[in-house]
């Protein structure tokens, strides 16, 4: 039996990457309550007093993105003057334009007598889905469990729980395995962001009682190895702290290494970018692989070109825990999934505001919020047409 270790980490939504993909998304969000057929591409970039609004956006909606920004960052929890960053002290700057119209000539085919072929891919890219058995969510182990911690660190700052807790943090958790199934937690890091007269011994009490022990329930054992603000003080956090931008967490945002990852962000992004889009599609059909019971693991690849509607290649792998040959399953995939990016677009009703809550602790999992790419309503016929 192979024993091997596994880390994966999460960061709140008060991290200055997360606060520019919140940011990001927010606008997304409101382009898209007025205006459905939108493309966006939003970038945002943060430091101390300065947010800068980017991108290229074609949208008749009539947004104001200097108050979104600001709005978010004030829901977020930059409030205070003493964090060193505010919503309504911070400078916000936008400079946007137009989706370049060579890349709407290929994106958009007006020609096209199929409507799932009028929508060609934003870009050339590969996409990942990954799917395994080590959760309920289908989830990897690592990232579900430090996706918890952060989530938990934020509802004890912001229930006033812990009241001297600030908006940045981040979690790190390593878990031994054993034949590729998780056997125990072996190491938990978390870091949280505090006002500057806590004492680091109460802090490290506190965090454990509240946020670890909660969340690890019985992965808790008397073997792991617990590291609560490894570096002492951390008063000062967010953007005054580390330089912000969009899409610098993309392993935080899906499986946290776990899975392969293409190099495309998700955040600012409509799905006529594949980056995101395909990303979900790949999700989903190799979620409904692991819930079929036709794997234990599987790993969905999508690889298209600029300008075309059909992938250029679709590629399953399951790591030897398949019930049918990688080969069958990929036929079986691409005879129910289409990836197509109009046809995703219609399947997973994405052209809605329903970005901002992805922005951060993962764009998979998470069942509270009922995500279409997270539905496992195509395992029964994948069963049935695999002759299990």
């Amino acid at each position: 039996m192979a024993r091997r270790l596994f880390t994966s980490e999460s960061v709140t939504e008060g991290h200055p990457d997360k606060l520019c993909d919140r940011i990001a998304d927010e606008i997304l969000d409101a382009i898209y309550r007025e205006d459905p057929l939108a493309r966006v591409a939003c970038e945002v970039f943060t430091t101390t007093g300065l947010v800068l609004v980017g991108g290229e956006i074609t949208t008749a909606a009539r947004v104001d993105y200097a108050q979104i920004a600001r709005e978010t960052i004030k829901a977020v929890g930059y409030t205070e003057p003493e964090y060193g960053f505010t919503y309504d002290g911070c400078a916000v700057l936008v400079a946007v334009h137009e989706q370049s119209p060579d890349i709407a000539q290929a994106v958009l085919k007006q020609e096209a007598e199929d409507p799932y072929e009028s929508l060609g891919a934003g870009d050339q890219g590969i996409m990942y889905g990954y799917a395994c058995s080590d959760t309920p969510e289908l989830m990897p182990l690592p990232i579900t469990l430090a996706h918890r911690l952060t989530q938990r660190l934020a509802q004890v700052r912001k229930e006033r729980i812990l009241p001297y807790l600030r908006p940045d943090g981040k979690s790190q958790v390593t878990v031994e395995y054993e034949d590729r199934r998780p056997l125990k937690v072996r190491a938990v890091v978390l870091s949280a962001q505090h006002d500057p007269d806590v004492p680091l011994s109460r802090l490290r009490e506190d965090l454990i009682e509240h946020v670890v022990r909660p969340v690890l329930g019985d992965w808790l054992n008397d073997d792991v190895e617990m590291l609560i603000n490894p570096s002492g003080r951390f008063v000062i956090g967010g953007p005054p702290g580390d330089t912000g931008m969009t899409g610098r967490k993309v392993s935080v945002d899906t499986y946290g290494g776990y899975g392969s990852h293409g190099g495309g962000a998700f955040s600012g992004k409509d799905p006529t970018k594949v980056d995101r889009s395909g990303s979900y599609m790949a999700r989903y059909a190799a979620k409904n692989v692991v819930a079929a019971g036709l794997a234990r693991e599987c790993e969905v690849q999508v690889a298209y070109a600029i300008g075309r509607a059909r992938p250029v290649a679709i590629t399953v792998d399951t790591f030897g825990t398949g019930a049918l040959p990688d080969e069958e399953l990929e036929r079986l995939v691409q005879e129910r999934f289409d990836f197509r990016p109009a046809a995703i677009i219609e399947r997973l009703q994405l052209r809605r505001p329903i970005y901002a809550p992805l922005s951060a602790y993962g764009h998979f999992g998470r069942p509270e919020l009922d995500l279409p790419w997270e539905r496992t309503d195509v395992a029964e016929e994948l069963r049935r047409a695999a002759g299990l």
